[in-house]
């Protein structure tokens, strides 16, 4: 079974009176396990679309989405909602924490979603955020965490489910550089440890030195940017 992320000629169309708008264009990429790939492109590209295609909140009009070996592009709504449960975590622009939720239980939360939670899920769930240097935080809430704290937050939470894609969506927007950097290498050191696949749409150049491959994104279009020309 073939593991990570393949997009295969993905197209996704909306209707404007009598035309038919292409978002995405004939879209392929193939993300591996442990890779770390970046896809940057003008506001209007079709980034925003593509991500949504790749984490199962949008269906294709047309190509496959094949995520750890299995074709969802025809799955229902409610598979589609396992799938974006179990196999992806998403880390948004804002951190998107719970105001009355502490750091731990920012994470114990996701667990409750999909069953019952053991022992074991909360041992994990201490032992990673001890790994990202939030282990004097469990008990903070989010008014007390700074920008990088809430974004190592939400790091966490992403890989809480252990899932086997990572989707991040500019996880740098509201840091300063310091802090963006370290959000970003942490990013790339928890995919490449963990053996996730994973994508960042982002538009800070400085942030694509951490990852393995960039694409650029134009006209619902996607594109492998060439060793040494990363924009």
């Amino acid at each position: 079974m073939t593991k990570g992320l393949q997009i295969t000629g993905a197209s996704k169309y909306y209707n404007e009176g009598m035309n038919r708008i292409p978002a995405l264009d004939n879209v392929s990429i193939n993300v591996q396990t442990g890779e770390f790939v970046a896809v940057v492109g003008p506001s209007g590209s079709g980034k925003s679309t593509f991500l949504s295609v790749a984490g199962a909140l949008l269906k294709a009009t047309e190509g496959e989405v094949i995520l750890n070996g299995q074709d969802i592009s025809k799955l229902s709504g409610n598979q589609l909602s396992d799938i974006r449960l179990r196999e992806i975590g998403f880390i948004m622009q804002a951190s998107n924490l719970v105001p009355y939720l502490n750091v731990l239980d920012q994470l114990l939360v996701v667990k409750r979603m999909s069953g019952k939670v053991t022992a074991a899920d909360k041992a994990f769930a201490v032992k990673l955020l001890e790994e990202l240097g939030l282990g004097a935080k469990l008990k903070s809430y989010p008014e007390e965490l700074s920008g990088g704290e809430k974004q190592r937050t939400a790091i966490a939470r992403a890989l809480i489910n252990d899932p086997h894609v990572i989707l991040a969506d500019e996880p740098t927007a509201s840091l300063d550089t310091k802090r963006a950097h370290e959000v970003v290498s942490l990013i790339a050191h928890e995919v490449r440890t963990r053996h996730k696949a994973a994508i960042m749409v982002t538009h800070d150049d400085r942030m694509l030195t951490y990852c393995d491959k960039v694409y650029r994104m134009e006209d619902g279009k996607l594109s492998l940017v060439p060793a040494g020309r990363l924009v």
